[in-house]
């Protein structure tokens, strides 16, 4: 008890966490603070406590999905907000693993990132072939399982998610008759959508089997699987000559050891004039792992890339960076809204799956959530082209054209 003792002790000052222990012993740590919510756990058994010492993230997580770390007074994302709340990103000071663990850990994950093709499939469908209910559940009506944008932080989901596809449709400076290829395309929303704005023809390709057949569904009900056509591919069997690349939430699978080889296939892919943007998640420090949670439980083979790696994953290829934008917390405000849509239809995923499920995708969202709000993730939008003329010398374009899209 006494190392778990020292681990909320230093960890906790702004706040209050009152732990029960397995032999009824009652202890309170920090001092409450308007601004970070109190919350109340309680062990179960007596090696909870070292689990969670061991490696943070993980053992707490497991010994909240298996019940041996119980929330009496708050939720896990108010558990996860008063630790990473405590423990922010720019002042150095986060939750580690141990460091046998630690080093483990890198040498684990330098070997699942380098994401083989023959791996890449298994990875994807771990994650996004799970019930198409599960994700009609939490996600918005089009189903955008990427970061919203907020132009206002009252916006709802749909109008933030709506407002995320204008404003990459407007970096991808589109006209009808165009050729797209959307790498990732999902359950087809970003294809469908840059279609019906701009009259654009869209290949999408993705790993998903059960993404393909709802995105080629909805192909067929919109009555524009002539225009909008979708393949079950990897990227780097795709042929053919595009005006314009598209990739949103995809490039988190790519791998360091394959950024170099997916933007020489994107140049390959393009037209002489051609214009790419790259949406996905990245660390605002310098390159690291993914945490051993989230390649065992939610992304195996994912890793979120620094933006010095995306820089030289490009470097060399002769495509010009014509455009980067940094969302900051747009992402936690998104995973928020994800959060409270899970929490209602509890009763409908744990009818889907079971208990620890529910408790494991609730640990995931309000981690990744915490993440962005006080972590060290943003996402990063990178617009890349093969001429340095093809977009306008300023970024006024970008707001007139994403206006225009919303009205």
């Amino acid at each position: 008890m006494a190392l778990i003792d020292r681990f909320f002790a230093r960890f906790v000052k702004r706040g209050q966490i009152t732990v029960t222990y397995a032999d009824g012993t009652i202890k309170s740590f920090g001092t409450p603070d308007a601004t970070l919510p109190s919350v109340a756990v309680r062990f179960t058994d007596t090696g909870a406590p070292g689990a969670i010492v061991r490696n943070p993230a993980l053992g707490a997580a497991e010994a909240f999905m298996d019940g041996r770390l119980v929330i009496d007074q708050g939720d896990i994302r108010d558990l996860v907000n008063l630790l990473k709340g405590n423990t922010p990103w720019e002042k150095g000071d986060a939750l580690k693993p141990s460091l046998p663990i630690k080093l483990l850990d890198k040498v684990v994950h330098r070997v699942d990132r380098v994401n083989m093709a023959r791996r890449s499939k298994k990875n994807v469908a771990h994650h996004y072939d799970l019930s198409d209910r599960l994700y009609d559940l939490f996600l918005d009506a089009d189903r955008q399982y990427s970061c919203a944008y907020f132009t206002d932080p009252a916006n709802s989901l749909e109008q933030a998610q709506g407002d995320k596809k204008a404003h990459i449709a407007a970096k991808l400076l589109l006209k009808p008759g165009m050729r797209v290829l959307d790498i990732g395309c999902g359950w087809g929303g970003m294809a469908l959508y840059l279609h019906e704005k701009t009259g654009a023809e869209v290949l999408g390709v993705t790993l998903s089997e059960e993404q393909l057949k709802v995105a080629r569904r909805r192909a067929e009900e919109a009555g524009v699987a002539d225009k909008v056509k979708f393949e079950l591919i990897d990227y780097r069997a795709v042929t053919g000559q595009f005006d314009r690349i598209v990739s949103v939430g995809m490039f988190e699978h790519v791998g360091p050891a394959h950024y170099k080889a997916f933007f020489r296939k994107c140049r390959e892919l393009l037209t002489a004039d051609g214009v790419m943007l790259l949406h996905t998640i990245g660390r605002m420090g310098v390159p690291g792992v993914t945490d051993t949670f989230t390649t065992k439980y939610i992304f195996p083979g994912g890793y979120n890339p620094a933006l010095s790696e995306i820089v030289r994953g490009y470097e060399g290829t002769k495509l010009f960076p014509t455009d980067i934008e940094v969302l900051r917390v747009h992402y936690a405000m998104t995973i928020d809204l994800w959060y409270d849509r899970t929490v209602a239809a509890k009763d409908a995923i744990v009818a889907l799956y079971d208990e620890r499920f529910y408790r494991m995708w609730t640990f995931y969202l309000a981690g990744a959530a915490a993440a962005f709000r006080t972590g060290g993730m943003v996402n990063y939008q990178v617009q890349l082209a093969k001429s340095r003329y093809a977009v306008p010398l300023t970024r006024d374009y970008i707001g007139e054209t994403e206006q225009a899209f919303r009205g």
